[in-house]
C-alpha cells in the first residue's frame, strides 16, 4: 500500500495518507484563488485513502464557505493548508503539504472560466533557483 506523509509549515501538524490518489486537479475557481492567494489550488483526491493525524490534530481547523461545498482545512498556528475529509467519502490533500514525493501529474485544470488573467504561459520570464540578488 502506498503511504504519503505530510506536515504544516511550522511542523506542529504531521499526517499520513495511506492509499492511492484518484485525481489531481488544478482548480482555478475564484474560491481557490482567494484561499491560496495564488492562480489555482493543487489538490489530490481519493475515495479510498485513509488519513491519519500523527501529531497536532488539535491545531487543525477548517472553514467552509457558506452556501457552498468549498472547504479548506489548515493549521491554526501557521495557516498552512492541510488535508480535508469534509466531502463525504473523499480525502482531499493539498499537494504542497506533502513531504513525500508523488509521481502523479495533474489530471486536469478545472474551473478555467475563472482563470486569473495573469496566469498563462511564461516562457520568457527569467527563472532563478533561489531568491534573485
Amino acid at each position: 500500500m502506498t503511504v504519503h506523509s505530510g506536515s504544516c509549515l511550522c511542523g506542529t501538524v504531521k499526517f499520513e495518507v495511506q492509499g492511492s490518489f484518484d485525481s489531481f486537479y488544478l482548480c482555478h475557481c475564484q474560491h481557490c484563488q482567494k484561499d491560496t492567494g495564488s492562480a489555482h489550488a493543487a489538490n489530490l483526491f481519493s475515495q479510498s485513502a485513509e488519513l491519519t493525524w500523527l501529531s497536532g490534530k488539535d491545531a487543525v481547523t477548517s472553514f467552509t464557505l457558506s452556501g457552498t461545498r468549498h472547504n479548506k482545512s489548515f493549521c491554526k498556528l501557521c495557516g498552512s493548508a492541510l488535508p480535508s475529509t469534509q466531502l463525504e467519502g473523499v480525502v482531499v490533500v493539498p499537494a504542497g503539504c506533502l513531504d513525500s514525493r508523488i509521481s502523479m501529474v495533474p489530471t486536469a485544470h478545472i474551473f478555467t472560466g475563472s482563470k486569473a488573467p495573469w496566469d498563462g504561459d511564461f516562457g520568457d520570464v527569467p527563472e532563478f533557483e533561489g531568491l534573485p540578488e
